[in-house]
């Protein structure tokens, strides 16, 4: 019995050896994309028979994406899943996303994303910094929004105070279409435009129902003007502690997450559009897009060496 006992503890031991908590942070999303992570942490403790569970830490518990990204390199969080403009700042290469126009539909995004060729580089970009990227979730087209002037011309754009994503791209970008770019956190747009420090912002539709942005923007230009994917990161302190076995699993958990986000996202960003409408009165403007492709156009002739090359990878996979 005495042996029994004992070797009872030593399994028990063991396997609390074995075990490991991904601690994961995210701010506030759409739902298919926090639906996406959950699918992710059922699929982990599935494929390590439980040895490795993640826990949550939603809706900007932590702070935001910046601050999580941040905790990540100091090694207080596991994982979290940013903008992959956010990384601009931390890797020049993703600089590529935020830039107009890059790809020409949604199909085209999915197939340069989906091409381990051009995205395994992206991803270990960061890996000297302390993170790296596992997988993509698609973010939709982002387009401009506004308070009061509807947005149909180039010209509209003028003056405007438009929230934009923390990179130097899409600052440029804005700048380029006359517009005056003011880079924020998420979490502030929604009282910044309803105070009038924000004219308006861009984003794809979720930020009209999910932030509830429409409560005080009535207009919606369908523009299109980026894709800018959002990263699943996961600390390399993280990744290092997990068995080789266990890495292989979170890494086949990811690609499997990104897999059951496509199967839900276009449908969800319909509903989102019809709410939009519906429940708070948006008015969606189509708009001319060759404009705004040229009056962004100087933006390409302003890349560094890298950032072209890759652009030119991108580029190559379109039209197919």
């Amino acid at each position: 019995m005495t042996k029994t006992l004992t070797a009872l503890a030593l399994i028990l031991a063991a396997s609390a050896a074995q075990a490991e908590t991904l601690r994961f942070g995210y701010a506030q999303n759409a739902t298919p994309t926090v639906e996406a992570m959950q699918e992710f942490a059922r699929l982990v403790e599935e494929k390590t028979g439980g040895d490795v569970t993640v826990q949550f830490f939603p809706d900007g518990q932590l702070g935001g994406e910046r601050e999580m990204v941040e905790m990540l390199q100091g090694g207080a969080l596991d994982m979290t899943k940013v903008s992959g403009g956010l990384l601009e700042s931390f890797a020049p290469v993703y600089g590529v996303f935020p830039l107009p126009f890059l790809f020409d539909d949604q199909d085209h995004f999915y197939r340069v994303m989906d091409d381990a060729a051009i995205m395994e580089p992206i991803y270990q970009a960061t890996a000297d910094l302390g993170f790296l990227g596992l997988t993509y979730y698609n973010s939709g087209a982002r387009n401009f929004y506004t308070v009061n002037r509807p947005v149909t011309s180039v010209e509209d754009l003028a003056g405007l105070k438009i929230r934009v994503l923390q990179s130097p791209t899409a600052i440029r970008m804005t700048e380029l279409l006359g517009a005056t770019p003011v880079a924020m956190g998420q979490a502030e747009v929604y009282t910044s435009l309803q105070q009038g420090v924000l004219d308006g912002a861009e984003n794809n539709e979720f930020a009209l129902t999910i932030a509830r942005h429409a409560e005080v923007a009535k207009h919606y230009t369908l523009d299109g003007h980026t894709r800018i994917p959002d990263i699943l990161l996961i600390g390399t302190a993280a990744m290092d502690r997990l068995s080789e076995d266990h890495q292989t699993a979170v890494r086949e958990a990811a690609a499997e997450s990104t897999a059951f986000h496509k199967s839900v996202w276009d449908q969800a960003v319909e509903a989102a559009a019809t709410e939009a409408r519906d429940a708070f009165g948006v008015t969606f403007h189509e708009v001319e897009v060759a404009p705004f492709r040229e009056a962004v156009a100087p933006i390409y002739d302003e890349l560094p060496a890298d950032s072209a090359a890759v652009v030119e990878q991108i580029r190559a996979a379109g039209g197919v």
